[in-house]
């Protein structure tokens, strides 16, 4: 479903600044933590650093936009855990 826009509008104004605020404040103890937390682990610059196993590319296939708007899945069932309650995003308030 989707929100109302007063309901997205309203909610903007107090939990993007609270994330942001978060965020900037992550940000200047990242420097800090990085020193002590494998320094010269930089997976993002040296991609032969990373730690995840490589797919082969005959594993992959190429999808378009208008395919994946006919996926079927109405024999899947959402539970609880698929639809994230109980989650810290709940706590965001």
């Amino acid at each position: 479903g989707s929100l109302p826009k007063w309901v997205v509008n309203k909610s903007s104004q107090f939990l993007a600044p609270k994330a942001m605020k978060k965020m900037y404040k992550a940000c200047l103890k990242y420097p800090e933590w990085k020193q002590k937390h494998d320094p010269h682990f930089k997976p993002w610059l040296f991609p032969e650093q990373s730690r995840l196993p490589a797919l082969a590319l005959s594993e992959l296939s190429l999808q378009h936009a208008d395919s994946l708007e006919n996926i079927d899945e109405s024999s899947l069932a959402e539970g609880k855990e698929d639809r994230g309650e109980g989650s810290d995003e709940d706590s965001l308030t």
